[in-house]
């Protein structure tokens, strides 16, 4: 089965999924669309045609093209069940869920490109300002995640592998470092950070090793 990512080296769900991809060991193609503001392919009538929620990610699969991270996620796994990316225990794969979803449903939304885009353009904040809201959803959600985190026995929260949570997880730090947010609070989510990094899975996967030549 032929898989075509629609892309973007420095969106977060879309880093999610190229995680889950190299971890699963899926070849996929990459197509780059650009969020710049001087591109905006996103909103092209091309891509609108294929994906008209104008965002990224989506996968095309057979001629069909499907939007949403976190469904696209549970369909890889459901699909190649190999190298799973949920745990067996039906307890464990709850609370990963839960994880996952406190940062796909909480944190990110609040955070994303058109989010900042309507705060600048719309209500006139400045770059400071924008910075400071950032932040402040990265502090509720770490802050409810670190307290959520209980004793592991390896260096992976649900499972002895990465699982959602983790893949879910990692773009969000990436993204908090870039918005300079102190994670100084979040010893434990900065380590899972750490383990995850580690693998050359994510390393393939991380913004640096996608942006644009």
């Amino acid at each position: 089965m032929a898989v075509k990512l629609y892309d973007y080296w420095r969106s977060s769900a879309a880093y999610r999924l190229r995680i889950a991809l190299n971890l699963k060991g899926i070849a996929f193609e990459s197509v780059p669309i650009s969020l710049h503001p001087d591109k905006l392919e996103h909103k092209s009538s091309e891509y609108k045609a294929l994906n008209p929620q104008m965002r990224v990610p989506a996968i095309e699969i057979d001629g069909k093209v499907i939007g949403q991270s976190m469904a696209i996620l549970e369909w890889l796994d459901e699909t190649w069940i190999d190298a799973p990316i949920l745990p067996a225990d039906p307890l464990m794969r709850l609370k990963a869920r839960a994880f996952a979803d406190t940062i796909a449903c909480d944190v990110h939304p609040l955070n994303n490109v058109s989010v900042q885009a309507w705060l600048r353009e719309e209500m006139g904040q400045d770059s400071a300002a924008i910075s400071t809201w950032y932040a402040e959803w990265i502090h509720r959600g770490f802050a409810a995640l670190e307290a959520r985190i209980e004793e592991t026995k390896g260096p992976f929260l649900f499972a002895e592998y990465p699982t959602i949570a983790e893949i879910t997880l990692v773009p969000q730090v990436y993204n908090a470092r870039r918005f300079d947010v102190d994670l100084g609070a979040y010893p434990k989510l900065v380590a899972v950070d750490a383990a995850c990094m580690a693998l050359e899975a994510f390393q393939k996967a991380s913004p640096e090793a996608n942006a644009p030549v």
